[in-house]
């Protein structure tokens, strides 16, 4: 070891980058450079599963003083981060250290790295040159030698548990071998699982185990092969246990102790396989066993090998295991690993037909598999998509698929039938879950629902509840369960929907409704309460054909409309509520009340689209048919007055807006009170109006009087209390008061982003913030504001928006009073091109 590796501060930092399939590289460069006295930063050693991995990547590359790179045709894949990594270290010209692990093709090599020097590692088969080769590059050939200052105070270097890695190059095929399994070839992705999973078993000094679990048709099988011949070499002893039943488990230890020639023909198979385990646990060091689909825990506990150096990886659909040892959850593929895995598949399959495909098959890599297998015979994309949606579960029974033991009904419908015979109360929970959404479903719902349950057996009152159902469902891999909700796959889903039919299934549809009426998310005018109508939400709209003709499911159906409306989430509320507007209106006809409320939820909708001109109609006709049906008195007459009049402020027609706003503040007086929530919010318009008139004076007396009271009634933080005061600044900038204004202004905005995040009301109110700034001359202030502003509502609101239409206007005058014509004519040339294709 020479001193060029250290510094007075300590060793030199060398982040090793690396594609995931060149982790046996990886840990062989590390450790020699660990021994050459460099620090080392690799993510198999130091990265915890769990951590954010593009922070650590970015905290890497900050601190390190060189990049070590692997390259490979996996390092410069489509979609690694290690681009990232080299374009990050090559833009900054950090020092950037190429190695050569794996022979590469012409062209593979990006033309900006091309005329780097590079070390072939992997031409040199002799290790100790391998490793004078890589301490050449990394140094440099003229790097000076010098000797840290103080010796003693050097930190001591941090390395890896276990054995020293083998040279890659050099590396045999383990002694004792028997995987009855060959490598998919068409294995995709996964890079981070077997990386956590790598790091994790180097972490322990003793046996270290692992244990894969998740959902039928996850991958946890292909994934744990793909770790056993990715990482062979480091293995002395690979052997695979299928440990599905259990009682077979002991022959293959048996069998074990034979090929490693400790096995003894006087005993039976059981004593056998002990002195297989007792083989793993004294003699090898560098030993790996995989137990496949261990789907009973305390059956296989005692067969758990144990021994210094030795790694075991359970694969199971049961999370029990992690009650007894390190586990890690595998979920779905990214979106990315399916479109990876499909088009490599299907060359001709474009990205975006794989992304429908990918999207309907919720990324699910047996079903990924099945479609591909079925593509590939020349079935059309459409066809296939056609056919998911009509005929799911017959589609999901077709397909051979390489190295699945059956298809995804097949897996489904297998384990349904066995936990039906022991478990019934689990296939009736799932059952009823199969007719929702596939989101996660609150176990809490099946606590307050469950005296309505007519299709679940067993007592009402059992204090097992719902744990005594869902365990089974998470045991047999139908149902990922968490501590306070529960999920089925889609593709679960409608294979379960499939088998239910006739009167079952509208048993089921029974139940449905009762479960989904028995939550109570709370008031959907409340921020508060949105997280819980986001739950309830999906699984409405899932069983929303089944829910139409329910009429004690209507106002629900109507509080969800409002609901979305509320937390600016126009395009679904506008989707639901004429869905709701064009089903009643079928079934109870055009003036039914419910008709006509779905049909206010649609205008609602398109008012917050920033369809002013289109909603108006709809609007008068809604008012008309009100007063016809309900008599002038009514108070759901006045709220369509009210939004008349809201309809007539944004099209600029204040005239009109106060007279309406004043007939409905004067009703609601007489009739609901001073202090009724409508009362307030039509003396709120009425304050807007005068100012919208310019008459900020007369607007004084009712916006601080509608101050006050919303104060008293509903408290500071309130969304309503919030928008009065938002009012009474915006008559204060009416009568030149634009310091006070500001500071109401930006005490509202820090309490509209904590309360509501990015919403309609917090962008009126920083658009307003903006515009006094600017009117105060602090004109960066205010062009930082907006500018912010408008690229944060852009991916929530419409162009068409008031709100947007009057950030633009405040930062096109902001840009013009600092001399920025130019940006300000962009902008305001953009808005007339707008306004142009609106009106054509």
């Amino acid at each position: 070891m020479t001193d060029s590796s250290l510094s007075a501060s300590g060793p030199e930092l060398v982040f090793v980058s690396h594609a995931g399939p060149d982790g046996q590289w990886a840990e062989w460069v590390a450790w020699h450079l660990l021994e050459a006295g460099y620090g080392i930063e690799l993510d198999l050693w130091d990265w915890p599963t769990g951590d954010d991995f593009v922070k650590r990547m970015n905290d890497a590359l900050e601190r390190a003083s060189a990049v070590v790179a692997l390259f490979s045709p996996d390092y410069f894949a489509a979609g690694r981060y290690t681009e990232e990594e080299w374009t990050s270290v090559v833009a900054r010209r950090g020092r950037f250290v190429p190695l050569v692990v794996k022979e590469m093709a012409q062209g593979e090599l990006p033309a900006l790295l091309a005329p780097r020097i590079r070390t072939d590692l992997y031409a040199i088969e002799d290790e100790a040159a391998a490793v004078q080769a890589l301490l050449k590059a990394v140094r440099g050939p003229e790097r000076p030698v010098e000797k840290p200052d103080h010796p003693l105070a050097t930190p001591a270097r941090r390395g890896p548990r276990g054995p020293r890695p083998r040279f890659p190059s050099r590396a045999d095929w383990p002694e004792v071998w028997d995987v009855r399994r060959l490598r998919n070839p068409h294995f995709t992705g996964r890079d981070a699982v077997i990386e956590a999973v790598r790091r994790a078993v180097l972490a322990e000094r003793r046996t270290s185990v692992q244990a894969l679990h998740g959902p039928g048709g996850i991958g946890k099988t292909q994934v744990a092969l793909e770790y056993v011949y990715r990482f062979a070499e480091q293995y002395d002893l690979v052997w695979w246990v299928d440990a599905e039943q259990g009682e077979q488990v002991p022959a293959r230890y048996a069998e074990l102790a034979a090929e490693a020639g400790v096995a003894r023909p006087d005993v039976g198979v059981e004593a056998n396989a002990r002195h297989a385990m007792e083989y793993l646990r004294t003699t090898q060091d560098r030993w790996l066993v995989v137990l496949d689909n261990a789907e009973d825990p305390q059956q296989l506990r005692t067969w758990l090998p144990e021994g210094p150096g030795g790694h075991l990886l359970i694969t199971a659909r049961n999370p029990a295991w992690t009650k007894m040892v390190p586990g890690l959850r595998l979920g779905v593929f990214s979106r990315a690993e399916s479109l990876a895995y499909l088009t490599g598949l299907l060359p001709t399959l474009t990205d975006e037909r794989a992304d429908t495909l990918a999207e309907a098959l919720g990324d699910l890599p047996l079903a990924l598999a099945q479609a591909a297998g079925v593509l590939g015979d020349g079935m059309p994309h459409d066809r296939y998509l056609q056919l998911l949606e009509t005929r799911t579960a017959q589609i999901l029974d077709h397909g051979e698929v390489h190295d699945y033991p059956a298809t995804l009904a097949a897996t489904v419908t297998i384990a349904t039938q066995r936990l039906d015979t022991d478990q019934p109360e689990a296939t009736a929970v799932l059952r009823l879950a199969a007719f929702l959404g596939p989101e996660p479903i609150p176990t809490a719902w099946l606590v307050a629902g469950r005296a309505a349950l007519c299709t679940v057996p067993g007592d009402p009152d059992d204090f097992r509840w719902p744990g005594n159902a869902l365990l089974p469902l998470a045991r047999y891999g139908l149902a990922v369960v968490e501590m306070d909700a529960f999920q089925v796959h889609r593709l679960t889903q409608a294979v379960v929907r499939h088998r239910v039919t006739g009167d079952s299934a509208a048993a089921v549809r029974d139940d449905v409704v009762a479960l989904l009426t028995a939550v109570d998310p709370g008031d959907p005018d409340l921020p508060q309460a949105w997280p819980r109508w986001a739950l309830l939400t999906p699984h409405l709209t899932a069983a929303l054909p089944d829910l139409l003709d329910r009429p004690g499911l209507r106002p629900v159906l109507l509080r969800v409309a409002t609901y979305l409306v509320r937390s600016d989430q126009y395009q679904a509320a506008r989707a639901l509520a004429g869905i709701l507007h064009e089903a009643w209106a079928a079934a109870l006809g055009e003036d039914d009340p419910d008709t006509l409320r779905a049909l206010q939820m649609v205008t609602w909708a398109m008012d917050g689209l920033g369809a002013y001109v289109d909603v108006l109609p709809v609007v008068e006709d809604l008012l008309e048919r009100r007063r016809r049906v309900l008599g002038e008195e009514h108070p759901e007459t006045w709220r369509s007055a009210n939004d008349l009049a809201v309809t007539l402020g944004n099209l600029g027609d204040f005239t009109k807006s106060y007279t309406v706003v004043k007939d409905v503040l004067d009703w609601r007086r007489a009739s609901l009170g001073e202090d009724h929530p409508e009362t307030l919010e039509a003396a709120d318009a009425l304050a807007t109006a005068l100012i919208d008139l310019g008459r900020p004076q007369d607007a004084r007396d009712t916006i601080m009087d509608v101050l006050e009271r919303r104060r008293r009634t509903l408290g500071e933080d309130h969304p309503d209390t919030l928008v009065s005061n938002h009012t009474h600044a915006y008559m204060l900038r009416a009568l030149g008061r634009n310091e006070e204004a500001r500071g109401i202004l930006a005490d509202v905005l820090e309490r509209q982003r904590q309360l509501l995040g990015d919403h309609i009301r917090t962008f009126n109110t920083a658009s307003s913030l903006g515009g006094a700034l600017r009117d105060l001359g602090r004109y960066a202030e205010a062009e930082k504001l907006l500018k912010n502003t408008k690229a944060r509502m852009r991916r929530l609101i419409s162009s068409d928006h008031k709100v947007s239409r009057m950030v633009d206007n405040f930062l096109a005058s902001t840009l013009s009073a600092q001399g920025k014509h130019h940006e300000a004519q962009k902008l305001t040339s953009k808005k007339r091109n707008t306004k142009k294709k609106r009106r054509r």
